[in-house]
């Protein structure tokens, strides 16, 4: 039996978006998921501003580290490597993520491994469930994202299937909880106030599922345009807009596309298994129509719980440890944040070959004396 002390112990940092997150785990054992959010202070512009994001990771970086590093019960000495988000997301707040890892990982002497943002929400699921099968399917959903990627190795290679081509999954319910007044985020009252509604009552239109259509492609702007001209119309007219069948019948437009298209990827790409992860999967609807199709299709669904499908430093770290273990190359120092970052690089090495190669120029000096 393994020894957990022999598995790494890496930190993660996450600041793609709103929320610096931070999290340690050793293999596949978290040990703490810190996250200092800064929604509310976007919540007023109805979305997220990136300057304030930038400037909230800024103060919330240290005391957040510092709060995991407490939890997980280890000293930063103790780490075998710090991972960061490099992309992709908001080019400044990224960009804080990025300095703030390599200040720590120089100070302290540990590797550094710049990672992928959307590779870093499959690997999380690693925590959960224990090590992803290879190949595995995911559907990654969020405010930025709506992809449907293939993974053989989560450290090297993964394929993208399909993308949305206008507003991800996320934006659309932002966008429409904004329509109807029930404020920002969206994704959660949303699927609050679904619960209560009817999800047949409005015949909402599935995009992109046409016969000639993209098999694996999404499209929830027509959807978004064709729920807001229903509220308007009813609005001119004088009518009460039943709040609670809007929200489950926009909510269930979205949820039976996203699992239709995954279950046929799966199916067809001969995978069995199915990981959902971002945001949005945390929709109650979303999981339940999921495990009811995957149930149906023979194949073995995996959501991670709510808290590590949402943006998290623990994520990172999952990924990061992953790197360690395969013993994948270090990134190097000129490591920088690349808001565009294709999935198809799980992480941004650098030019040495194996684990913390790269690193081997920091001076002792500053393992000793620049983190006492």
């Amino acid at each position: 039996m393994t020894d957990l002390r022999d598995e790494p112990l890496v930190l993660g940092i996450e600041t793609s978006c709103d929320e610096t997150g931070v999290g340690i785990v050793r293999g596949t054992t978290l040990l703490a998921d810190a996250v200092a959010s800064s929604v509310d202070e976007h919540a007023r512009f109805g979305g997220v501003v990136p300057e304030v994001a930038s400037r909230a990771h800024l103060e919330a970086m240290v005391p957040t580290i510092e709060r995991a590093l407490k939890e997980a019960g280890v000293s930063a000495r103790d780490l075998d490597g710090i991972a960061v988000t490099a992309g992709p997301g908001l080019a400044g707040a990224l960009l804080v993520g990025v300095s703030a890892a390599k200040a720590y990982a120089y100070a302290l002497g540990k590797p550094l491994y710049g990672v992928n943002h959307l590779a870093s929400h499959i690997c999380v699921d690693q925590l959960e469930h224990g090590p992803l099968p290879e190949p595995t399917m995911a559907l990654l959903v969020s405010g930025g994202h709506s992809s449907l990627l293939l993974s053989t190795d989560i450290t090297a290679d993964v394929r993208p299937m399909g993308a949305t081509i206008d507003d991800a999954a996320g934006e659309a319910f932002d966008k429409i909880a904004r329509v109807l007044d029930l404020g920002f985020p969206g994704g959660p009252v949303i699927d609050r106030y679904a619960r209560e509604g009817d999800p047949g009552a409005i015949a909402f239109p599935r995009g992109l599922t046409g016969p000639r259509d993209p098999a694996y492609d999404f499209s929830f702007s027509g959807l978004k345009t064709a729920v807001a001209r229903w509220i308007e119309a009813k609005r001119a007219a004088g009518e009460e807009v039943p709040v609670r069948d809007v929200a489950a019948s926009f909510q269930e437009a979205v949820v039976d596309v996203l699992t239709r298209k995954a279950v046929r990827a799966c199916k067809d790409a001969g995978v069995d298994h199915l990981m959902i992860g971002g945001g949005v999967a945390a929709n109650s609807r979303l999981r339940v129509l999921a495990q009811e199709r995957c149930e149906a299709a023979g194949i073995r669904l995996r959501v991670p719980r709510p808290k590590l499908c949402t943006d998290n430093g623990a994520m990172v770290a999952a990924l990061g440890a992953e790197m360690v273990s395969r013993g994948r190359a270090a990134s190097d120092w000129d490591l920088s944040a690349d808001s565009s970052l294709p999935v198809t690089d799980p992480h941004v090495p650098g030019t040495g070959h194996g684990t913390g190669h790269t690193h081997d120029h920091v001076h002792e000096v500053s393992k000793e004396n620049l983190y006492p």
